[in-house]
């Protein structure tokens, strides 16, 4: 019997489907808010509550598990900064899918996932500030 066991497989071997949540786990942390299928912001919501709850016990050896799974400084340093203490005080439930209609393509149900309590200024703020820096090195050069 198979009672309860098991996840989504989402078609893709073990090694893809870590890297691809490593990934998206990542890069929802930064962003706090990204678009996908629904399977797969399904499937995310159980990575990104392990990360925050391990940003929320704040260890040494927590911060290093942290970073083996996301690969990413700058996510682990927001995880244990800023995200940890925005969810100090909440038991669980750190995100949330909303359902976003179906993908032109293939019809594909699509999805948002983000944060709760997020902070919207934190959506595409990695990509204003390389785009300021760029604009400033170009004005530096002339």
């Amino acid at each position: 019997m198979k009672h309860g066991s098991g996840y989504r497989k989402l078609n893709r071997t073990h090694s893809h489907r870590k890297a691809m949540f490593s990934n998206m786990t990542a890069s929802l942390i930064i962003h706090e808010q990204i678009k996908t299928t629904l399977p797969k912001a399904k499937e995310l919501r159980r990575f990104i509550d392990k990360m925050i709850s391990l940003g929320k016990k704040g260890g040494l050896h927590d911060r290093r598990r942290a970073y083996a799974f996301l690969r990413d400084d700058a996510a682990v340093a927001k995880l244990f900064s800023s995200i940890a203490e925005r969810y100090k005080e909440r038991p669980g439930g750190y995100s949330r899918v909303l359902k976003a209609g179906f993908r032109y393509g293939d019809s594909a149900p699509m999805a948002v996932i983000e944060l709760v309590d997020r902070d919207p200024a934190a959506k595409g703020a990695v990509d204003r500030e390389r785009i300021e820096a760029e604009e400033q090195a170009a004005a530096t050069a002339e």
